[in-house]
């Protein structure tokens, strides 16, 4: 199967979600897997890069709710068909809960980051929307994640965010456990100003740099490990 195929499916995923036509993208992706091609690469290089440019047409005002929930289903009809098919080479890399924080209920990025982390090979622990912040920290504790992924759409629900910052210092746990948001109204600035770890201005950008937090944690875990077995060594020779 030619790489020109594969391009032209992808444009064909990405298109049917710009415009939410849920028939094409179901059609797109059935496609993708008659020719072959990985649903892992059709899912972010389709509908992904679909929901992007929906996400940015939402930002220049060009697009409203309801066109951002019409490709919300396209979005969602493809990866019906996709995500039964995609195997994870290697499982169980890490633990991420997630949500939509308290008092929004616009869950589209969130579902889109969850089902490319999934297919990544992650643990997610979707808490869905309109999480308390209580409820993300006692999660991640309960669950051992090593991660923990906000988003909000609106201005009103940031400070959510900052509850949960607030929260995971409080009980001593920012060295544990990363953090990172995203969404519409969320932005750098606003990541710095609350002591986030990270900030994913799409869903492509969010779940690399969750890779990248997840591969700090272990590292450092790893080396505290080895820096206890020397200490232990030490000890004994003592």
């Amino acid at each position: 199967m030619g790489k020109d195929k594969a391009e032209t499916i992808f444009k064909k995923l990405a298109k049917a979600v710009v415009l939410g036509d849920t028939e094409v993208a179901e059609e797109g992706a059935q496609e993708a897997l008659t020719e072959g091609i990985s649903p892992y690469d059709a899912v972010i290089r389709g509908l992904a890069e679909g929901m992007k440019t929906v996400g940015e047409k939402y930002e220049q005002k060009e697009y409203f709710l309801p066109e951002m929930l019409l490709s919300a289903d396209a979005m969602y009809a493809g990866l019906n068909i996709l995500t039964p098919h995609i195997k994870s080479k290697d499982k169980m890399k890490g633990k991420i809960v997630l949500g939509v924080v308290e008092g929004d209920i616009h869950d589209i990025g969130k579902n889109i980051v969850k089902t490319m982390l999934t297919a990544a090979g992650y643990e997610v622990i979707d808490l869905g929307r309109d999480v308390p912040a209580a409820e993300f920290v006692k999660k991640a504790k309960a669950e051992g994640a090593q991660v923990i992924a906000m988003s909000t759409l609106m201005t009103p629900t940031l400070m959510s965010m900052k509850s949960v910052e607030d929260k995971l210092d409080h009980e001593g746990l920012k060295d544990k456990v990363k953090t990172i948001i995203g969404g519409g109204s969320v932005s750098e600035e606003w990541r710095d100003n609350i002591g986030s770890d990270a900030f994913g201005k799409d869903a492509l950008e969010a779940v690399d740099k969750i890779k990248v937090l997840i591969n700090s944690i272990m590292a450092a875990a790893e080396a505290m490990k080895k820096e206890e077995k020397r200490e232990n060594s030490e000890r004994h020779q003592d």
